[in-house]
């Protein structure tokens, strides 16, 4: 599987291990720490110049994954986010 694939409704998959790695996490973890909510995730869909592109953003404690990504999915861009303690 690529990190990122692509379904014909629309919805993105992401690779549980591109997103463990960002987080420190165990891959095989990743899927049950979504379903229980301790990753979040969101994607927003580019418009005008932005058409064609999309961000996914996985959010764990207070650190941030953003995956900038081409409709069939490529990545063209990624960056990880720590908030700063409050």
């Amino acid at each position: 599987m690529s990190d990122v694939t692509r379904s014909e409704g629309g919805d993105f998959t992401v690779n549980a291990a591109l997103i463990g790695s960002a987080f420190g996490l165990d891959p095989a973890s990743v899927p049950a720490m979504m379903r229980e909510g301790r990753i979040t995730s969101r994607c927003e869909t580019g418009q005008d110049s932005d058409a064609g592109r999309h961000r996914l953003h996985f959010y764990f404690g207070a650190r941030t994954l953003r995956l900038t990504v081409a409709d069939d999915g490529t990545i063209l861009r990624r960056a990880l986010f720590v908030s700063p303690a409050r």
